[in-house]
């Protein structure tokens, strides 16, 4: 394996293991909730938000517990979003992560209860003194999470998302949908790293762009792979932007150009890390990673 995937799947254990710590099994009525909360959470995936955070946090020297609990706590946030977006009033899948999805698991009903629980308890794992002494940088924190999740972030790009404009979105519709519902909480996991290290601005601005370079690049491969991966690879169905007529970047763009631009994209995330060095080397291969990833 590479370095960048040992250390990708040695970060996805341990969140795994935060997360089970942080979501205990429950043997009262309110139970069913906490199981399908669970479900999602200890699901597997690549944990690519949660590395994010700690691996920016290293740049710092943050303490691996604090870095820890952020993470945890955006993953719970990234679950939410996939439990909601599974919905059939939303995408109308039955298969996330290579597993049926929650409502199809339990009903509708208990997939908006569980989603709705993980982004609250997101919060409170975020506003816990564990997660960081300074109470100035917990609230930042949690400032941050609520925008990058809220209208101006991740919930307004999905709405972006389903309205009747959708299918009509030119490559600037396109990409301010995408920074919304996708980069927003990847450039969050960078910049929650650098708000616990207590970054200088100049270092904070370097990984706000990274993050935004790997968050558009993410999209344009997630779109390549719509195209051509297989639902083996990718865990979830294929071609259900195409078949729903949504406008994407392989549709405005075409195949080659897609895979050109976000070539072109992860090479500027790299360069923004120059600011920190041979300290950021795995930061760079995550930029590598995005744009070389099956699923």
């Amino acid at each position: 394996m590479s370095d960048i995937s040992i250390a990708l799947a040695d970060c996805a254990r341990a969140v795994e293991e935060k997360l089970d710590e942080l979501l205990p099994t429950i043997i009262t009525p309110e139970g069913e909730v906490v199981e399908a909360m669970r479900y999602s959470a200890l699901g597997g995936g690549k944990r690519l938000r949660p590395f994010l955070v700690m691996e920016t946090a290293k740049l710092f020297d943050v303490d691996k517990a604090c870095a820890l609990q952020v993470a945890a706590a955006l993953e719970m946030v990234h679950c939410y979003s996939l439990v909601h977006d599974d919905l059939p009033a939303m995408d109308d899948s039955d298969l996330r992560r290579g597993r049926v999805t929650v409502h199809k698991k339990w009903d509708d009903a208990t997939a908006i209860l569980a989603g709705d629980g993980l982004l609250t308890e997101a919060f409170a794992v975020l506003a816990d003194q564990a997660t960081h002494p300074d109470m100035g940088v917990r609230l930042k924190l949690v400032s941050g999470l609520a925008v990058a999740a809220g209208s101006k972030g991740m919930v307004g790009g999905q709405m972006i998302d389903l309205s009747p404009s959708r299918a009509s979105l030119d490559l600037e519709g396109i990409t301010r949908l995408q920074a919304l519902k996708t980069g927003a909480l990847i450039r969050y996991a960078c910049e929650a790293g650098a708000i616990l290290g207590h970054a200088r601005s100049e270092e904070y601005r370097a990984l706000s762009l990274y993050a935004e370079d790997i968050g558009l690049a993410f999209q344009i491969v997630d779109d390549l792979l719509d195209h051509e991966a297989t639902p083996e690879e990718t865990g979830k169905p294929t071609g259900v932007d195409n078949d729903a007529g949504k406008a994407t970047f392989v549709g405005q763009l075409g195949l080659e150009n897609a895979r050109e631009k976000a070539n072109e994209l992860i090479d500027s995330a790299k360069s923004r890390l120059d600011i920190f060095a041979g300290k950021a080397q795995l930061l760079r291969d995550t930029a590598t990673f995005i744009v070389e990833r099956r699923s």
